[in-house]
């Protein structure tokens, strides 16, 4: 039976853009998911770093590529080429480097 003195608890829908607030913030998100070494969930990443700085329209625009294929790309079912995260990347302020393993 249901508890009468219990209300039920409401959540709002998390959306880590609200989160992506900096430029630290974006570039310890994007390295965590570089670091899960799984090509999908860094390009989900990208498009939610890409919604968190003014959307996928304004950083489609700065790197050269359609929007359509920018979502297409950055989807968990997209297979960009590296030239398109790369300039995603540069789009959002950002740089890829490589380092030796620890």
């Amino acid at each position: 039976m249901r508890n009468p003195f219990r209300k039920p608890i409401e959540l709002s829908e998390f959306r880590v853009e609200d989160y992506l607030d900096s430029d630290e913030a974006i570039a310890a998100y994007l390295t965590a998911a570089l670091e899960e070494n799984d090509p999908e969930f860094f390009q989900v990443a990208l498009g939610d770093v890409a919604r968190a700085r003014g959307g996928m329209a304004q950083v489609a625009e700065t790197a050269g590529v359609g929007r359509e294929s920018l979502y297409k790309s950055l989807s968990a079912d997209g297979n960009p080429r590296l030239s398109t995260v790369m300039g995603v990347v540069e789009a959002l302020g950002f740089k890829l480097a490589v380092e030796p393993r620890s």
